[in-house]
């Protein structure tokens, strides 16, 4: 009669149970902490700002405490966590031990990071920027130096220009290979910087760039897309580290790169549509530019024209969302899930064009693989030769040439190396006999000297292993390969120096007789040869130049790791929160009618 009736509707009946009121309140207080359960265990997202800008997805908040926040911003901005602090909601988080959810934080919160230290660590960190700063500019100079003006390589890679094609290209002039060559490698680190949240950073590298860029003649620059897409990843850093004082820059860059891409891939992009087979690789690009035109013209009081652009990107955003339908049948032929977002958005969702997109890269891939090994054996064979006297190495091609006609390929590799790879000059020495001769006695000497400094260099380094000077050369003396004088020394027990000289002596006696009285200082084996002649060209290259070896080895791998559609593969989540957030500003100011401020 008192009870309290609680009715569970089903289709068309509906069921009526009685409960007694104790039973009630038992059952509410169970379903108000099931649910509290429930909403904890719902990931959350935290937009930070200031020292590192970005979205952390995957936020659980009851787990999460705020040294675990802390020191997950502090990784993501190349920070110390106790210099990091933490504002949110107009106050500074301190209690490091407590969870998220008890400092009252909640999904989709907005925290400003700050970078606090002493005056000393800001000079010193200030400092080590600097220079680092400074190595990738002189590691990049050096680089497109070495490798613009055709000289022998000290590295066992070239560096080449090429077309979205994957063909060779040379711009213009020598000067202008090398600008364009540095820009580019400027360009890559800083993309790497960006992917990283290194906001500024990337963009003192990507000023060093348009610097080179600039460097290069105008004309030659209007055939590439690279420059205005380095403008539009400029305007991206001033973006993410929101700073208001770049505003006016800004929106000069964006009027350069919108003239700049358009010039290089045609009106409405239909050049670069014929050159990609109908695809549209610069969807996302060309989101982020109307994004960034359209905040620009936002805070300059332009509402008509900033909703207009905001509008655009946001229907490419649209265009660029990629269904879970086609993303699994893509992904269920073996292709990797950021493999193939990449394909169906170039493909406009079509998952037959997506999937023969990712099998044409894949060939190419492995072509430009077999590519880079054969040129790997390109440069050691040119090492060999040697250089010419202008440091440039031997035309592998117009060495082909000559051996096409009859000449051995050695004597003639000599002749073009001492000829500066003039090639009449090289068969006039080739069909003189005396010039012939000598060529062959050139080749005799500098293969003796080489052998020689190779030895030489090989038994300091078996010297540096610990091995007593005395067995190393008696090792070497005894011949074979660089392994077996390694194997020889370590399988011997160490002795003193007299019992040492006997052995050796024993050892050249039997050497001798086993090649019926040959010398014991006879030259090397092939093998060893070939394996000591390797060491001295690493050697080499270390003592003839003073090179960054770490900074460069960074640079090049940015390189490696590039294609020809890096510039347009952009994940496009913070540029679809930015345009929500804008289009609700634009919005609430046409509609008090308020005029936006710069401020």
């Amino acid at each position: 009669m008192g009870d309290t009736v609680i009715g569970i509707r089903k289709t068309r009946y509906s069921v009526s149970i009685s409960f007694p009121p104790r039973l009630v309140g038992r059952l509410r207080k169970t379903l108000r902490e099931g649910l509290s359960w429930l909403w904890w265990k719902v990931m959350a997202k935290l937009k930070i700002g200031g020292a590192w800008a970005g979205v952390l997805e995957e936020v659980d908040l009851k787990t999460w405490t705020l040294a675990m926040l802390r020191e997950t911003v502090a990784a993501r901005s190349n920070t110390p966590s106790h210099s990091i602090n933490l504002i949110c909601a107009g106050r500074i988080l301190r209690d490091d031990a407590v969870s998220l959810s008890q400092l009252g934080i909640k999904n989709n919160a907005k925290i400003l990071a700050t970078r606090v230290s002493s005056p000393h660590q800001d000079l010193a960190h200030e400092e080590e920027r600097s220079n680092r700063l400074a190595r990738i500019r002189a590691a990049a100079t050096a680089m497109a130096e070495r490798h613009a003006d055709g000289a022998l390589p000290v590295e066992d890679f070239s560096i080449e220009v090429e077309d979205q094609s994957g063909q060779k290209v040379r711009l213009g002039s020598e000067t202008d290979q090398r600008a364009v060559m540095m820009g580019l490698m400027l360009h890559a680190n800083g993309k790497r910087l960006i992917r990283q949240g290194n906001w500024k950073d990337a963009l003192e590298v990507l000023s060093m760039g348009e610097e080179s860029f600039s460097l290069c003649d105008p004309k030659v620059i209007e055939l590439i897309d690279n420059v205005p897409i380095l403008q539009i990843d400029m305007v991206w850093c001033y973006f993410m580290i929101r700073d208001i004082r770049w505003l006016s820059d800004a929106g000069k860059r964006l009027e350069m790169a919108r003239a700049g891409i358009e010039r290089a891939h045609g009106k409405d992009s239909l050049r670069l549509r014929l050159l990609q087979g109908g695809r549209y690789p610069e969807l996302a690009l060309h989101l982020r530019l109307e994004l960034l035109e359209g905040v620009v013209a936002y805070h300059t009081g332009q509402l008509e024209k900033s909703r207009k652009a905001l509008a655009s990107a946001k229907a490419k955003f649209v265009q660029l969302q990629v269904p879970d339908e086609a993303l699994s049948l893509v992904m269920s032929m073996g292709f990797a899930e950021h493999d193939a977002k990449q394909a169906l958005r170039m493909n406009n969702q079509d998952v037959g064009g997506a999937i023969d997109f990712l099998a044409e890269e894949k060939a190419k891939k492995l072509q430009k693989r077999e590519e880079d090994i054969r040129r790997r054996n390109e440069i050691k064979e040119q090492k060999r030769y040697g250089m010419t006297p202008l440091k440039k190495a031997v035309d592998l091609e117009r060495l082909k040439e000559l051996v096409s006609i009859g000449f051995d390929k050695e004597l003639a590799a000599e002749a073009l190396r001492k000829n500066e790879n003039d090639t009449q000059k090289a068969l006039d020495d080739l069909t003189n006999p005396e010039t012939n001769s000598a060529l062959q006695v050139n080749i005799e000497s500098r293969k003796r000297k080489r052998q020689k400094q190779a030895k030489d260099s090989a038994i300091e380094k078996v010297v540096q292993m610990g091995f007593e000077r005395s067995r190393v050369v008696a090792a070497f003396e005894a011949g074979g390969s660089l392994e077996q004088v390694l194997q020889k020394l370590t399988t011997q027990p160490d002795t003193d120096p007299s019992s040492a000289a006997v052995n050796t002596q024993q050892q050249e006696n039997s050497t001798a007789a086993s090649h019926g009285g040959a010398s014991s200082s006879a030259p090397l084996s092939d093998d060893a040869n070939t394996a000591i002649s390797d060491m001295m060209d690493e050697i080499e290259d270390h003592s003839k130049t003073d090179r960054d070896v770490e900074m460069e080895d960074e640079l090049s791998a940015d390189i490696a790791k590039a294609d020809a559609f890096t510039d347009y593969d952009i994940e496009v989540n913070v540029e679809g929160e930015a345009i929500t957030e804008y289009l609700a500003l634009v919005e609430s100011a046409e509609t008090c009618g308020e005029t936006v401020s710069s401020q």
